[in-house]
């Protein structure tokens, strides 16, 4: 291999590496920030009782649009995996391959099927494609919810104790709320401050999601 064709290379590798923190970055700000932009539209829609989901229910102003995101959320989350193999395989290669199968289960199941298989406007509609819909955000939030776990381990091994221990903590916070997420649509917990399902998922995903924003933004820097 010549010198220049291993300098294109290393080239392509740090746009592939740069570009997959910036997707990082946009997927976990988005999903939280298009979700609070579309709500603006749709006048049925409670944020605090409602799940993100059901923006995208068949009866919504903004399905397409918020199905669109999805879909893009989704393959933003993909292409970040790269750039998180590399940061962690080094420190474990096991537990890495662990991270990125649990954010690709994520993104395939709770963000591109959402795309595809709506909810409906209410739970006590059911359609096949509402129980594709729930199988896969099911499967994508219960394996996301280790990520903050698996990058605070892999931090803290890689001797980053400050994201280790932020990440811990998130692990925590979000185990908590995806708890009171899953309970809010219990029969026992009708009106009550449980019943805030979109509250719950909201604050569930911003726990989830914190540890990976911050390793985002360093790499960032790092690069630049």
């Amino acid at each position: 291999m010549g010198f220049h064709t291993l300098l294109i290379r290393r080239k392509e590798m740090k746009i592939i590496l740069t570009y997959g923190w910036y997707a990082l970055l946009i997927a976990v700000i988005g999903d939280l920030l298009f979700s609070t932009i579309f709500s603006l539209f749709y006048k049925e829609y409670n944020s605090l009782t409602m799940s993100i989901s059901a923006l995208g229910n068949p009866q919504s102003p903004v399905r397409m649009q918020f199905n669109i995101w999805m879909f893009i959320e989704g393959v933003l989350f993909l292409i970040a995996l790269p750039a998180l193999y590399k940061q962690y395989h080094s420190t474990s290669g096991w537990m890495t391959n662990i991270l990125i199968s649990c954010i690709a289960v994520f993104a395939i199941g709770a963000c591109i099927f959402t795309a595809f298989f709506s909810v409906n406007e209410t739970k006590n509609e059911v359609t096949a494609a509402s129980k594709i819909h729930g199988v896969g955000s099911v499967l994508g939030f219960m394996f996301f919810l280790f990520v903050p776990l698996l990058v605070a381990i892999l931090s803290l091994k890689g001797g980053e104790k400050i994201i280790g221990g932020i990440s811990i903590i998130c692990f925590i916070f979000s185990l908590v709320f995806f708890a009171l997420f899953v309970m809010s649509d219990k029969e026992k917990f009708a009106n009550t401050v449980v019943s805030n399902e979109g509250l719950w998922q909201r604050l569930n995903l911003i726990f989830m999601y914190l540890p990976i924003a911050m390793v985002s933004v360093k790499s960032i820097l790092q690069i630049h």
